[in-house]
């Protein structure tokens, strides 16, 4: 028999990604075998068959093996263990069950395996404090609220329509081939967002994302036409300041959306219908100062656009002078928009921008104290693939945190009966391990956006399965961003029925009260800050999380949630715990501290504070 788990502390004395230069603790059981050399097999990406070291490990009682490995570099190593027996024999290679999670593993006498991922930063993060303790509100500023008293859109853009009432549902306008011939409108403004800055603090909100602001075409803005102004349907510059010190005054942070990998077609760069004057967009002329910045393959009408979408042209991701124009430390649109007073940026589809070049951005950031880089990754970003390239922009000085759709996606399939209890552990432990801990403690935590369909939908609208799918996300590591609206009962499916408008003074009382009381233990529990330990368990088709963390003064704080995903109740037998990923004192404190009990179907149970 060989035992090892690499989400077991017994096993591997660090959780998540290390340092260069840091010396990891390996830790294997191997029983019943007859034994002649147990070692460590570690090799960096892409390296197996050049670059592979050997590590012996040395025994130790109950037929235990040590081993230590000290990557001297920053990037991902790959690890597995190999058993050598009887001379002649084959050796046992150890190592996942999976290519993707860790965990325990199996044995075989195959040496074509998969391997553990072990992630080396050059530098662990450092993020700011109001970051690390914020609640963030995702707002779609065109569905938001109208600040004028009186109603009225601002500048409405010709060949689009503004919708007769805020209870209409949004709707696209579409020509025989599919594309968008009329972009709609509520009229949602800057002005209407800082009129609700009470709403938001009430509700516990410290910091805002906000969905594209700069001049667009359409009501999404994710085709920008002017890095350099405020969409005018949103406000001027000066609304804009307004707005950013009303929100500072209230104690609150907001980031924007960066937009830097594709521009619109209608923009000043790209000019493809000749709107704007001066003409010097790139399909005005070749001499055009931003023809560099995209790829024609037949001048000026077929070009790269994003997935496809003509209003959408990518911009060369080798383009220096695009580079320079957005991320020069001095002149540059990060730098002109950070200096202004905005917090932070999260930055779209960042998984199709060159590392290189988030690293310029995050580097024009770091002139400005306590600001923070978020990017739009859909996957685990730890080991993400994009256009036949590894990004490594987690291993210090470009991400500091990532949107968690791992998490999303997760919590989604436990609720809804498509991942077991075990799966959705498995999942979360992985990310746990692969991720620096900096960035699994403080990822951008995300139950829905823009991009996905509301969260009350995706669960057939039971209030039910929202409250512990709601709780497990404010008991789960990271900085909670709320999708505006949800938090009323906002319905809808994906793009463009995710996007209503918000529903003043006639939300679902049933949701608004699930995330009142989430919420507010969220705030005032200690034991559920980011810097608390994240122990996730199981047992018979129930699950819990366990979070533990130490005060200035050393007081001890736990907070222990137990819930049951299933659509009958269950008992939660403390006797059927899973401990293969659990250390002997994490087991011995879980049996002491949880009560075998009845929960009703998708139901849960914090435990009181007294008892843990």
């Amino acid at each position: 028999m060989i035992f090892y788990n690499s989400f077991n502390r017994d096993c591997r004395d660090a959780v998540g990604a290390i340092v260069a230069g840091q010396t990891l603790t390996l830790r294997i059981q191997v029983t019943d075998l007859p034994v002649q050399n147990v070692a460590i097999e570690i090799f960096p990406d892409g390296e197996q068959a050049t670059n592979t070291q050997r590590v012996r490990m040395q025994p130790q009682a109950d037929n235990w093996y040590v081993g230590k490995v000290t990557p001297p570099s920053a990037g991902l190593y790959f690890y597995r263990f190999i058993v050598d027996t009887d001379p002649g024999q084959q050796a046992i290679y150890y190592a996942p069950k999976d290519k993707v999670y860790g965990g325990t593993g199996e044995a075989t006498r195959d040496s074509n395996t998969s391997c553990y991922q072990l992630t080396v930063l050059s530098k662990e993060e450092t993020l700011p404090d109001w970051y690390r303790h914020a609640i963030f509100y995702h707002i779609f500023v065109d569905r938001f609220n109208n600040g004028n008293a009186d109603g009225h859109v601002n500048n409405p853009k010709p060949n689009s329509f503004i919708y007769g009432t805020h209870n209409d549902l949004p709707y696209y306008v579409k020509d025989a081939n599919g594309q968008i011939v009329r972009w709609d409108f509520y009229g949602g403004n800057l002005l209407g967002i800082e009129q609700k800055l009470p709403y938001l603090q009430e509700l516990g909100v410290t910091a805002l994302f906000l969905s594209p602001i700069f001049a667009a075409r359409s009501n999404h803005r994710y085709d920008t036409a002017d890095y350099e102004k405020i969409d005018s349907m949103l406000g001027s510059l000066a609304d804009f300041d307004h707005f950013l010190t009303a929100v500072h005054a209230a104690g609150m942070h907001v980031i924007l959306d960066g937009v830097f990998n594709h521009v619109g077609a209608d923009s000043k760069y790209f000019g493809l219908y000749h709107s704007l004057e001066p003409r010097e967009g790139a399909t005005d002329s070749p001499s055009s100062p931003y023809y560099d910045w995209f790829t024609f393959t037949q001048y000026p009408n077929k070009y790269d656009a994003w997935w496809g979408v003509g209003d959408l042209p990518t911009v060369n991701k080798d383009s220096e002078s695009f580079h320079h124009y957005i991320a020069d430390p001095k002149t540059g649109v990060v730098s002109y928009w950070t200096k202004r007073g905005v917090d932070g940026w999260r930055l779209d589809v960042a998984d199709e921008l060159r590392d290189s070049f988030i690293g310029q951005i995050r580097t024009a950031m770091d002139q400005y104290p306590d600001r923070v880089l978020i990017g739009e990754v859909w996957e685990d970003a730890s080991n993400k693939i994009a256009y036949g390239n590894r990004h490594h922009y987690l291993e210090g000085g470009m991400l500091q945190a990532v949107m968690n759709y791992p998490l999303r996606n997760q919590l989604v399939a436990l609720v809804n009966g498509q991942e077991s209890v075990d799966d959705w552990v498995q999942a979360a432990l992985t990310l746990q391990e692969h991720y620096p801990r900096s960035v699994f403690q403080n990822n951008f935590n995300n139950i829905g956006t823009h991009d996905t369909e509301r969260i009350l939908t995706a669960l057939g609208g039971d209030t039910n399965k929202l409250a512990l799918l709601v709780n497990i996300f404010f008991a789960t590591p990271g900085v909670p961003c709320i999708y505006y609206g949800d938090e009323v009962g906002v319905t809808g499916g994906k793009d463009p029925d995710n996007r209503r408008f918000f529903p003043w003074g006639q939300g679902n009382k049933a949701v608004e009260a699930i995330y009142t009381d989430a919420l507010q233990r969220r705030r005032t529990d200690p034991a559920l800050a980011n810097d608390a330990s994240f122990i996730p368990f199981y047992g018979y088709r129930w699950g819990g999380i366990w979070r533990h963390s130490v005060d200035a003064q050393q007081h001890s704080h736990d907070a222990l949630l137990v819930f049951n995903p299933n659509e009958i109740p269950i008992l939660a037998d403390i006797r059927q715990l899973h401990t293969d990923n659990l250390t002997l004192d994490q087991t011995a404190y879980l049996q002491q501290h949880i009560q075998t009990t009845p929960i009703p179907a998708y139901g849960y149970q914090w435990l009181p504070a007294d008892m843990v």
